[in-house]
């Protein structure tokens, strides 16, 4: 296999359906003593410096209402 210059590269179709990869199917790379292994998670992998708060809002306003404080002019 090779990896293209964005970093993918193709599972073979015989190890996706061993695994059960399908479209839209969530994986992660563990590694155990110094080898990776291709693993199906049950929830997104969140990467980024907002992931924790995701899920985590208070406030009891509408979308609407949120969107119309954005939209206000200064």
């Amino acid at each position: 296999m090779r990896v293209t210059t964005k970093g993918q590269v193709t599972i073979p179709r015989n190890i996706r359906e061993i695994l059960g990869i399908t479209p839209e199917t969530e994986i992660d790379f563990k590694e155990e003593g110094g080898r990776f292994y291709i693993v199906k998670t049950d929830k997104p992998n969140l990467v980024g410096k907002f992931s924790k708060l995701r899920g985590i809002a208070s406030v009891k306003m509408t979308t609407d209402q949120i969107l119309s404080l954005t939209r206000e002019s200064a």
